[in-house]
């Protein structure tokens, strides 16, 4: 079983930065991404950064050029540096990997806090 533990959310005024952390364990056969998903109240949880297998990586339009992630192969672990920070951007977010070995199976982290507030 594949278990993701995140670090590394919390509170930052605007302009502020934050990196966020997602440690892998388990057994991961055939990794397809991993990466961050945001939920506001009230919203959608909606894709905000994955990286794939080979290093390509996908952002959405709303942190391109803020957000930069990255990815330590050799210990499953992935990180979100999230620079230029808006209040916007306050979400908890939630750390995923997606994986194919015979089905696609899709694991979640349980959420950091993130806060941008002057």
């Amino acid at each position: 079983q594949v278990q993701l533990v995140e670090s590394g959310g919390g509170f930052v005024q605007p302009g502020g930065s934050l990196r966020l952390v997602c440690a892998a364990s388990g057994s991961i056969f055939g990794f397809v991404s991993m990466g961050w998903y945001r939920q506001a109240p009230g919203n959608q949880r909606e894709l905000v950064a994955g990286i794939y297998n080979g290093g390509s990586t996908n952002y959405a339009d709303f942190v391109k050029g803020r957000f930069t992630i990255s990815r330590d192969n050799a210990n499953n672990t992935a990180y979100l540096q999230m620079n230029s920070l808006k209040p916007e951007d306050t979400a908890v977010y939630y750390c995923y990997l997606q994986s194919f070995s015979a089905r696609l199976s899709n694991y979640w982290g349980q959420g950091s806090q993130v806060t941008v507030s002057s």
